[in-house]
């Protein structure tokens, strides 16, 4: 399957809901083993909470292992690909080091109670 994130999104991707229209296409095909690729081709604009939702969640359920045979980014610029590999870093890390996501849960269960 092959998904043209300009079509789908724009040329702007920095939304959590813009992340997550793409995170519902791509994980019934991934969940069934099948290749996705998404491209990025004509998208400018990128932000880590577009990433996040779009990519991020896919570590609940799969390894980054998993996600190099998977899923294959194409035309992403050098500003995605930065934003992109960050997200990859810290997903992976969140949802696969039960001791991260316990501390990472902790930071934020306390920021929400001093808000």
């Amino acid at each position: 399957m092959k998904i043209q994130v300009h079509s789908l999104i724009g040329p702007i991707c920095v939304t959590l809901e813009d992340g997550q229209k793409v995170y519902s296409r791509i994980y019934p095909e991934l969940e069934k083993k099948r290749q996705v690729e998404l491209d990025f081709y004509g998208v400018n604009i990128f932000a880590s909470p577009f990433f996040n939702s779009a990519i991020g969640q896919l570590f609940r359920e799969f390894t980054k292992e998993d996600l190099k045979g998977l899923l294959i980014i194409r035309n992403l610029n050098p500003t995605g690909n930065n934003v992109l590999k960050k997200v990859i870093e810290n997903s992976s890390q969140y949802y696969q080091n039960p001791s991260y996501k316990e501390m990472v849960d902790q930071v934020i269960e306390k920021i929400k109670e001093e808000e």
